[in-house]
């Protein structure tokens, strides 16, 4: 069930009438079987997975806690048994799912240079929605039950809702045990206020994915599915706009789950934080999918030194965890190409940083004003721009490809032909449809400017007279039911992030 098909906007207002009507003991039953409803709806089989996840974490986890009442030694070494007992477990399921096909590819083509006849058997699965979503999920909780950060859950319907509950399944934000376990035993009561907050925040959500990401994704998937139609502006051009396009759809995504859960009660992790106003690669990710580079961080570099050993070593943590970060994300070479440019483009500026400092200094360099930050944005842009080209490619030798033949067709003063530059709309978008994507765009990188700048909109909007404020509701609203994009006979577009 897609956020933005009907099948939810029948849903969610039931499920949530339902849940301020029963007695508060029954509210996270009502949920729980709501999530798995939810879930449920792309493919019956997928809660069985789900379950199977489920009852391995939590089995764990009550394990750890017995193994904490041995003595000494022994304790550790059982602890460190169970916790390596249920990540294998859970990583087996995410692996053969996943990666199997990707990792059996590429034995067999190491097989057929050596003329080795045989080849790995062949399983013909689908990769279940959000899979690496809530398997990650369950293991952070163990993790943080094998530290005692917090004790192992005893109630199994409370757990299974944690792992399963509904807004942020299929894409996250992948809360921490620490967040959202708590929140569950909490009594939630009607609060108006709360509800309409959460609404607002749908709202901007459906906005960035159905105005603005979809539109784009017609553009896009119509240049990189026949880039060789194009010029090589053109595909620059198609690259520029992929990554407002992820942004909106993931980001848009989130802020529907955040506000969805929001009305019922429930605090998540904000997943995005302006990402494109950072002045570096690494600003960008403390500020974009900010519950995924967290777990990296906390689960994988951190354990594996961090910065703490010498920069050698944070250096290569740093190119192994975002090396990991591009596999978690696909299971192709472009993506773990993605993710090491990403992991490169930090330990680069590490490593010039003092020579960038001096060369300021002798060139007499303002770094105190809005043209220097604008300068290094744009800059940032641009590399991380250059890594989702890899990520949205269908493939690597198609990146590759695309890459040569995007240079090839360039042409220097195609920059100072407008008919070329625009051309590219000329098949898939109206003329009218292109400008309002431009003027969207605007709006959110304006938007993200403010709120960088740490400007309360809900605040201000509360303030305003009841008028203005309805304007403003109904004005989102019919923007959105006006100018978005819904494709024939409603066929609702999925959101990227749910591939993975």
């Amino acid at each position: 069930m897609l956020f933005n098909s009907i099948s939810f906007l029948i849903f969610f207002p039931a499920v949530v009438l339902v849940y301020y009507l029963i007695p508060q003991r029954m509210k996270h039953f009502w949920l729980l079987g709501a999530s798995y409803y939810f879930y449920m709806s792309w493919n019956p089989g997928y809660a069985l997975l789900m379950l199977a996840v489920t009852v391995i974490t939590y089995g764990s986890g009550l394990l750890l806690t017995v193994c904490g009442r041995r003595p000494g030694e022994r304790k550790k070494r059982m602890r460190a048994a169970c916790l390596a007992g249920g990540i294998v477990l859970t990583l087996g399921i995410l692996f053969f799912f996943k990666y199997y096909a990707f990792a059996a590819g590429n034995i067999d083509k190491v097989f057929a240079l050596l003329h080795i006849p045989e080849g790995m058997p062949v399983f013909d699965v689908l990769l279940p929605v959000g899979i690496s979503f809530y398997t990650f999920q369950g293991m952070g909780y163990l993790i943080d039950v094998y530290r005692e950060e917090i004790p192992a859950e005893k109630n199994f319907p409370r757990y299974a809702l944690f792992l399963s509950f509904f807004p942020q399944l299929v894409a996250g934000p992948i809360e921490r045990s620490k967040n959202l376990l708590h929140q569950i035993s909490e009594p939630h009561s009607f609060d108006a206020e709360r509800v309409k907050e959460g609404l607002l925040l749908m709202g901007w959500g459906f906005f960035q994915k159905l105005v603005i990401a979809d539109r784009i994704a017609i553009l896009v998937d119509e240049v990189y599915g026949n880039y060789w139609n194009y010029s090589g502006l053109q595909l620059l051009l198609a690259t520029v706009l992929f990554a407002f396009q992820i942004y909106c759809d993931f980001g848009g995504y989130s802020d529907i789950a955040v506000g969805a859960a929001r009305v019922m009660g429930f605090t998540l992790t904000k997943n995005f934080r302006s990402p494109y106003c950072a002045v570096t690669v690494s600003e960008f990710w403390r500020n974009w999918h900010v519950s995924l580079t967290t777990w990296f961080r906390d689960y994988i570099y951190i354990p594996l030194g961090g910065n703490r050993r010498g920069k050698w070593r944070k250096y290569r943590n740093l190119l192994l965890t975002f090396t990991i970060s591009g596999l978690w994300h696909g299971a192709g070479w472009n993506y773990i190409v993605w993710g090491g440019l990403n992991g490169l483009y930090q330990v680069a500026g590490d490593i010039t940083g003092s020579l960038r400092s001096r060369l300021q200094e002798k060139l007499h360099i303002r770094t105190d004003c809005g043209s220097y930050r604008l300068l290094r944005r744009l800059i940032t842009f641009a590399a991380v721009d250059f890594s989702w080209f890899f990520f949205r490619a269908e493939g690597l030798k198609t990146a590759l490809q695309m890459l040569r033949y995007g240079i090839r067709n360039m042409g220097l003063f195609s920059f100072f032909d407008p008919e070329t530059l625009l051309g590219i709309n000329t098949m898939v978008l109206s003329e009218k449809s292109f400008f309002l994507m431009l003027l969207c765009l605007v709006l959110l990188l304006w938007v993200d400017s403010l709120k960088r700048q740490g400007v309360d909109f809900k605040g201000i909007l509360a303030r305003q007279n009841i008028w203005f404020r309805w304007l403003v509701y109904y004005g989102l609203i019919f923007s959105i039911l006006i100018f978005g994009i819904y494709g024939p006979g409603y066929d609702a577009s999925a959101f990227i992030y749910f591939q993975f």
